[in-house]
């Protein structure tokens, strides 16, 4: 295996390749551009048109999809997966992932769009150098983008697994995006109404992008969920300009979000079991989460509760309301 396949490694160790650019015996090219930044070009002749960013480990803890990506590249570096697609692949905030730490100093995945500009710290400079990389990676407007942003809930979910969609100009998912994601073996969407600047937003609203956070299954030990390897292979088939597995599970569910529960003081309790699941239906006037005199509590018919997280800073997002989308609504 060619050593830039060990991508991983040497962003856990900081180290730089002695050889940043190697190429495979099929002829596809790896380029190492920046720490946790691999750019893997397929020979000419097999280019399909393709320019296809995966991304994982914005939040360092978030082991799943670090261990899905490190799979992807050692695959490539070893011949056994030949793309057809242009890929940037990127480990994105290194100085967390060597921590297992969700972040050193922000939340990187709020810091894009120029936000980091108004912080300081290692998430700050690591968003500012992965918007270059973005720009310099989808420089040609005559190819087809995607961005396929991986993280991990980490709690236990209803829905194995799910996507959430960057607002992009009240546009909305066309059908054949939503197929892929089912091909991904993706069971949900959730669609976002609003601005955001999360890294999916960034290559959605900046570059045109067909973008989406994906949130791959949580397993137990070190095997992966059977949802994971679907995904994986499905990524694979699509990076190999090979079509996408057929979903054989449900038809993928499309939902938005109704609220925002922010925490507002150090005084602020969510009134929830600790092991709540994700997409857990919430009865219509149940208390959600209380805060110096304020209360959230449910009047949406339908509501479920996405990422209940207490312990985050104040003035941060500690859980979603969503509620399902209407069909009318839904892209086609």
């Amino acid at each position: 295996m060619l050593a830039l396949g060990k991508l991983l490694e040497l962003t856990l160790a900081g180290r730089e390749p002695c050889e940043k650019i190697q190429l495979t015996p099929h002829g596809v090219k790896l380029h190492w551009l920046a720490e946790g930044a691999l750019l893997v070009s397929p020979p000419a002749s097999a280019d399909l048109g393709l320019d296809l960013l995966v991304s994982a480990g914005v939040h360092g803890n978030e082991l799943v999809p670090i261990h899905v990506l490190d799979r992807l590249i050692r695959a490539l570096a070893r011949g056994d997966v030949r793309p057809r697609a242009r890929l940037l692949l990127l480990f994105a905030n290194p100085a967390a992932v060597r921590r297992t730490q969700r972040l050193v100093d922000h939340d990187l995945n709020r810091l894009f769009r120029g936000a980091h500009a108004d912080v300081w710290g290692s998430e700050a400079i690591r968003a500012a150098e992965l918007e270059a990389l973005v720009s310099g990676f989808f420089g040609d407007t005559g190819r087809v983008r995607r961005h396929y942003d991986l993280h991990s809930a980490m709690r236990p979910s209803r829905l194995a697994q799910f996507a959430i969609r960057p607002w992009y100009e009240d546009e909305q998912a066309t059908a054949e995006a939503l197929a892929r994601l089912q091909g991904l073996a993706i069971d949900a969407v959730l669609v976002q109404r609003q601005a955001t600047n999360t890294f999916s937003a960034l290559t959605a609203m900046r570059h045109g992008a067909e973008a989406f956070t994906v949130e791959l299954a949580e397993g137990e030990g070190e095997a992966l969920p059977a949802a994971v390897s679907q995904f994986e292979n499905g990524l694979i088939a699509m990076i190999e300009g090979r079509t996408l597995p057929v979903s054989t599970g449900a038809e993928l569910q499309l939902l938005q979000i109704s609220r925002e529960i922010i925490k507002r003081s150090p005084r602020f309790r969510l009134c929830l079991p600790a092991d709540i699941e994700n997409f857990t239906p919430l009865p219509l006037g149940s208390l959600l989460a209380a805060d110096d005199g304020a209360r959230w509590v449910v009047d949406e018919p339908g509501a479920r509760i996405l990422f209940p997280m207490a312990d985050v800073a104040e003035g941060q997002r500690a859980a979603l309301i969503v509620v399902p989308l209407e069909q009318a609504e839904a892209g086609q």
